[in-house]
């Protein structure tokens, strides 16, 4: 029994991370960056939603793309269509350490026609076109990635997960409450973790045996084995009937004719992990206002597993005067560098780099982006306000909402989204 724990201590200490580091080389990581993200209204009508701010000083994209060089895979294209520019601009400031030299990168891949005269037609078919590409990298395995979620996993486990499983497809599952299962891809699997049913945005999702309260989301994060998908791909491109998409055309194909699993995404308790799709005005708020927290369940404070960004050359926030009247503070709030908070109070809020908050303003459960500018003696509660915004001194937002419907966009959970072009001010084309 000891030299049975001691072959299995030196497996674990010589072979496993040998076989992880070959399975990330092999791996090829796709990024679809490409979509409208028309349920964040204002906020993506001048830039693409992966690189919508978030957290104070961080984009959407960073997230999952941490995520992979903190998993060891180091082999990323990023595929780009709607208003890219803030986003490329965003990838060659942030993403440019990769060493080429030795096989690593982040390379930039920007819908061109290759195949036919048309743009990307769906998730699928912005592989499709360019496989030529994926074809030039050799990869074993491809894991295609949603840029739009917010989220810390380590990708290669599933890869193990896949490997292990001697899967066509690996698909990235999780938990979610029955009542917003409607919103997500939801699948039914037998006990060896095979995928039996697969059903987009189903209207009456079919619940997890054993948790009637409970349904298994697609993460939309797919590994695939590069035979397969390119085999796949081919098929589906020659059928005029399919939308071209993963979830409604890949993977119920993929449930006939191969063999496709699930991977739950789960914590160190075997309990859901935390991912959240910011995709609407009120959940990109919501995952905003929960890093203020005490224990927040995105914990971006992790040495062990850095989020990596373009930082500004900004200098330390400052918050000025200590007067009984006129007292700068934030409480349960996160400020990013470059901030002056000057005789203002910011309660539950995540303010953004280089924004600068006026004498006398309260600024509570709200997300501030970079570069706001909010003047003397306002209240700003429950709100968004996007990037190079100016809130001239007394304005009242979030106060009375009948009175912002009127010239601000209002959610139906009573959270304000204010730009510098609802605002009148013509420079909002600019604030990417």
């Amino acid at each position: 029994m000891k030299d049975e724990n001691q072959q299995q201590k030196l497996y674990r200490y010589y072979v496993e991370p040998r076989m992880v580091s070959d399975l990330t080389r092999n791996t090829l990581v796709l990024v679809l960056a490409g979509g409208v993200g028309s349920r964040l209204k204002n906020l993506t009508k001048w830039r693409a939603k992966p690189a919508v701010p978030f957290g104070a000083k961080y984009r959407i994209i960073d997230f999952p793309l941490s995520n992979c060089v903190n998993s060891g895979l180091r082999r990323i294209g990023v595929l780009t269509q709607y208003k890219s520019h803030s986003l490329i601009r965003h990838l060659q400031r942030a993403w440019s350490f990769m060493r080429p030299e030795i096989g690593e990168f982040v390379e930039i891949i920007p819908a061109q026609q290759r195949l036919r005269q048309e743009w990307y037609q769906g998730t699928a078919d912005a592989i499709y076109q360019n496989l030529d590409i994926i074809y030039r990298h050799n990869p074993k395995y491809v894991l295609v990635l949603g840029g739009d979620h917010i989220y810390t996993m380590d990708y290669s486990r599933m890869l193990q997960h896949h490997v292990k499983h001697r899967a066509d497809l690996t698909v990235g599952c999780i938990e979610v409450p029955l009542s917003e299962a409607s919103a997500f891809g939801v699948m039914s699997v037998d006990e060896n973790l095979e995928i039996t049913r697969f059903t987009e945005k189903p209207a009456h999702p079919e619940p997890i045996p054993q948790h009637p309260d409970v349904a298994l989301a697609s993460m939309g994060i797919y590994i695939f084995s590069m035979g397969f998908l390119a085999d796949i791909l081919i098929r589906d491109a020659e059928e005029p009937t399919s939308e071209h998409d993963f979830s409604k055309d890949i993977i119920p194909k993929a449930i006939r004719d191969a063999r496709a699993v699930a991977y739950p995404f789960v914590d160190e308790r075997g309990h859901p992990a935390y991912w959240r799709d910011v995709g609407s005005l009120y959940s990109y708020w919501k995952a905003n206002i929960e890093l203020c927290d005490i224990e927040p369940e995105l914990n971006l404070y992790r040495r062990d597993w850095p989020i990596w960004t373009y930082q500004t050359q900004s200098p330390s926030a400052k918050f000025a005067f200590d007067d009984e009247d006129r007292r700068g503070m934030a409480v349960d709030s996160l400020v990013a560098g470059g901030c002056i908070i000057s005789g203002a109070l910011v309660r539950h809020s995540v303010i953004s780099f280089n924004t600068t908050i006026e004498t006398g303003s309260l600024i509570e459960d709200s997300v501030i982006l970079p570069k706001v500018s909010i003047g003397r003696n306002c209240t700003i509660r429950r709100a968004i306000i996007d990037k190079g915004t100016l809130i001239p001194d007394g304005m009242q937002i979030g106060v009375d909402l009948e009175k912002d419907r009127q010239r601000f966009l209002v959610t139906e959970e009573g959270i304000v989204l204010v730009t510098p072009g609802q605002m009148g001010q013509r420079l909002h084309f600019e604030r990417e």
